[in-house]
This record gives structure tokens, C-alpha cells and sequence, in this order.
């Protein structure tokens, strides 16, 4: 089943709603925007020096930024099936595509016209087609943003080919660049030189109007995600990137020309921003998932400590150690007394929380980083003891008798009258050397040979008497 972006809206900023504080923030972005705009206005037609270097660095600029955009969307429809983000992530296509044509047919840069055999119209009329273009990317994005995972659409996705749709992009720049080079004479003239001509008002207002109409369908397609909120504070930039560059200046290379490709280099990173940022939140969170999952799968869902298969990992590698190191590896094995009559006394709910009250008594003696206490299955506990002699976990073993019998859990099939446990302890020192002849027990595969060791002292205390400690020490034990 495809996965739907509604599920992960808690941190997915393509459907996370916009918070106030993000409001304000983006608010105060278009309010600094619309500042400095006041402020070059009245000085747009003032003509400045030709940088050659400006325009291709400022375009490949946008061409990086917008491609980065580009794959970061895409992944998101990969992962999500949304046609919105797939149609927005063609928009950027298109600019980034756009761009590079139009740095290539620029007069002046490549050659004294500009390559593609471009014309004295071709970069001005590119610049109007991929500024009037992408503001139709993103009326289509907020039009299909609320059909996005309704059910009537999840059984149509093919996700495969509608990322293919993104194909048709360079098609269309394809065609554009050719309407631009070889039919430029099809096309009004909106240059002269380096100047606009009258017929350039009519055009660029035509183009200013399709970035209004992006505004305002963004905003009337409530409520607002946080990637709505910065598309908005892109168009805004876009806007007063057109007015500054072709409608307030007379022509290339004036003040509004530099300020206006400026304004249209930060709209391209405000989107960019906001998905890189979500990128972060989403590996956070998956780091924080893995973490949580991890935990799931080696903790006993019942007592909270370490489950069978932790227990099983934990005591191969402790082996290993132990038999390279030369040091002691001790295992203390807990069975609870009586457990089953108990539990049918009781009743499952007192017996779950009987094996918690062990469980606790347990993890409150293995207080070393590398203790490990563990439900073995059932009501038998283990707890390794890396480290560690047979004497010493002897005490540890006793310690943790005398705690289950103080908690005074109230068991009338134990002769005790209340819940008591069996203990069996057993040690392995590893051999830095190969012995001539190993102990019987090293037959067994790795770890398993102390579990046995440690298994046959709890039935030994268990045919003593039970509520008792029975240790088993082995002096040395060869891998």
C-alpha cells in the first residue's frame, strides 16, 4: 500500500499547517522583501557597469539550487505518491531547465548574440515564458493538493509513470527555446538593444498577473501547510523580481536588473531551505524511530528488561570475549518458585505482576554498565555477569534470593508461604592458549555451554529444596 503524507503530518512540511510563529516568520520575510523593494524602486532605471561574470554565475546559481529542489520533491512523491509535489517538483524542472537555455542564448556571454541561434528577442522572451511558467506549476500544485491521498485516488497511483510526466518538462523548454531562437520573428519585439520596447509592458504585466494569480489561489487553498507558506514567500519574491528587472527598469544592466535577478536567486532558496530542513526533522525522526524499534525488539514487553533474543546476542559476544581475554563470565539463572500454582490462584494479572516484581529485583542488583538481566521465557530469569567470578556472582545470586523473599508476595503453594526463587550460578574462564584437552562443556556451541552449567545448578536447587543458591565454578574453558 502506497504511504499517504497525512500520516506522517505531524512532521512532513508539505502537510505539517503552518504554525503562527511560522507565519510571522514568514510574514516578516516578505515585509523585508517589500522594504528593500521601496527602497530600489526610485533608483531601478539607474544604469550600472556590465558584469559579464553576473549572469552566469547568478544563473548557474539557480540552476544548482532549483535541481537540489528538484530531487528532494521528487523523493518525497516517491515516498508519498503525491501528484501535488511531483507536479511542483516539474515546476522547478522547468525554472531550473529555463534558466540554462536562457544563460545560453544571453547576448554577450557565449557569443556577441547568444548560442542556440539565438536572436536580439530570444533571452528576453525566455526570461517572460519561465517566469510566466513556473506560476502555473504552482496554481497546479494547489489545486491538486487537497485530492492527495483521498481514497478514491489510492487505487488509481502508477507512481512509475507519472514520474516519467516529468519528461515532458524538457519537451516543453524544448519547444519554447525553438519558439524563441528559430520562430523569434513569430514573437512581438521586446528589445531594442539593451532596451524594452512598448510591447514589453503589455507582455511583462501579462507575466506579473499569472504570479498574482499563484498568490492568491495559494492563499484561498486554506489551511495552510508550511510549504504553502514559503511557496508564497517565493511567488512574493518572484513579483517584486519581475518589477525590478522588467517593469520599473528600462533595460539590461540598471539597477533593477541586478536587484531583480538577486530577489529571483533568494526565491529559489526558500524552498530549498524549508526541504532541507524538513530532510533533518525526517532523519530525526527516524533515527528516533529505529532507536524505538530497536528497543522494541530486544526488551520483554512485560518486565522491561531484556528480552530472550537481547539475552541471546549479549551472551555470544560476551563468550567470545571471554575466551580470547582469559577473563570470568559468570551466568545466573532465576526460576520463580511454585509459579504455576500461583498463577492459577491469582490469575494471570497478579502473576504478571509478580514476574515484574522479580524482573525489578533483577535490574536493581545488575547495576553495572555491562550486567545484563533478562527474561529468559516464562518465569525463568538470566543475568550475565561479564567480568566476573563464580564467587562474586554467587553473592550477587544471593542477594537477589534474599530480595524476591523480602518483597513477602504471598504464594500459599510455597512451603515458604510466600514467592521464593531457585538460583543456579555458573562460571567460564577463557584460555588465551589452546589446551591439550578441553572440559566436556566446550563441546557445546558457544555460549550454550554455560547456559547448560548454569540450567543444571537452578535444577540442583531446585531438587534441594528451592529458595536457594547452588554454584558451579569451572576453572577454565577453551573456545
Amino acid at each position: 500500500m502506497p504511504t499517504s503524507p497525512s500520516e506522517y503530518r505531524p512532521f512532513l512540511l508539505s502537510t505539517q499547517t503552518a504554525s503562527r510563529g511560522e507565519r510571522r516568520l514568514a510574514l516578516a520575510a516578505v515585509a523585508v522583501s517589500l522594504l528593500l523593494f521601496a527602497a530600489l524602486a526610485p533608483f531601478a532605471r539607474t544604469q550600472l557597469l556590465p558584469v559579464p561574470a553576473f549572469i552566469p554565475a547568478y544563473e548557474a546559481s539557480l540552476v544548482v539550487l532549483d535541481l537540489i529542489t528538484v530531487s528532494l520533491l521528487c523523493g518525497q512523491y516517491l515516498s508519498f505518491h503525491s501528484r501535488s509535489l511531483l507536479v511542483l517538483a516539474a515546476g522547478y524542472l522547468f525554472s531550473a531547465l529555463t534558466t540554462g537555455v536562457h544563460a545560453l542564448t544571453f547576448p554577450g556571454l557565449f557569443s556577441p548574440s547568444g548560442l542556440l541561434g539565438a536572436g536580439p528577442q530570444s533571452t528576453a522572451w525566455l526570461y517572460m515564458f519561465w517566469h510566466g511558467g513556473f506560476p502555473l506549476f504552482v496554481v497546479a500544485y494547489a489545486l491538486l493538493k487537497r485530492l492527495d491521498g483521498t481514497a478514491r485516488e489510492a487505487g488509481k497511483r502508477s507512481p512509475k509513470w507519472r514520474l516519467s510526466a516529468l519528461l515532458a518538462v524538457p519537451v516543453v523548454v524544448g519547444g519554447l527555446t525553438a519558439l524563441t531562437t528559430v520562430g523569434q520573428s513569430l514573437l512581438p519585439a521586446i528589445m531594442e538593444g539593451n532596451r524594452y520596447t512598448p510591447a514589453m509592458i503589455v507582455v511583462v504585466s501579462s507575466v506579473w498577473t499569472l504570479s498574482l494569480v499563484a498568490l492568491a489561489v495559494l492563499w484561498l487553498r486554506k489551511p495552510h501547510s508550511v510549504l504553502d507558506l514559503w511557496l508564497m514567500v517565493v511567488i512574493c519574491a518572484w513579483l517584486v523580481d519581475i518589477a525590478l528587472s522588467a517593469v520599473l527598469n528600462q533595460g539590461r544592466f540598471d539597477l533593477g536588473f541586478y536587484a531583480g535577478r538577486i530577489y529571483g536567486l533568494l526565491a529559489a532558496s526558500f524552498v530549498l531551505l524549508v526541504l532541507l530542513a524538513e530532510s533533518g526533522i525526517l532523519y530525526r525522526k527516524l533515527m528516533q524511530l529505529t532507536a524505538k524499534l530497536k528497543q522494541l525488539t530486544l526488551q520483554d514487553a512485560l518486565t522491561g528488561i531484556a528480552n530472550r533474543r537481547a539475552f541471546d546476542a549479549a551472551l555470544d559476544l560476551e563468550w567470545q570475549h571471554a575466551m580470547r581475554s582469559g577473563q570470568p563470565l559468570s551466568l545466573i539463572m532465576i526460576d520463580v518458585d511454585h509459579f504455576k500454582p500461583f498463577n492459577d490462584h491469582y490469575g494471570h494479572v497478579e502473576g504478571d505482576k509478580c514476574l515484574q516484581a522479580v524482573a525489578a529485583v533483577l535490574r536493581a542488583s545488575a547495576t553495572r554498565a555491562i550486567d545484563l538481566a533478562a527474561r529468559y521465557g516464562g518465569e525463568e530469569f538470566a543475568v550475565l555477569l561479564p567480568q566476573t567470578d563464580a564467587a562474586t556472582a554467587g553473592r550477587l545470586a544471593e542477594c537477589i534470593r534474599e530480595g524476591v523473599a523480602v518483597l513477602a508476595i504471598r504464594n500459599p503453594a510455597s512451603p515458604d508461604g510466600c514467592v521464593t526463587v531457585s538460583i543456579g550460578v555458573a562460571d567460564v574462564h577463557g584460555s588465551r592458549t589452546v589446551p591439550q584437552a578441553a572440559p566436556a562443556a566446550a563441546g557445546h556451541p558457544g555460549g550454550q555451554a554455560l547456559v547448560r552449567m548454569a540450567d543444571e545448578m537452578l535444577y540442583a536447587a531446585k531438587s534441594a529444596g528451592r529458595n536457594r543458591v547452588v554454584i558451579k565454578e569451572v576453572k577454565e574453558l577453551a573456545n
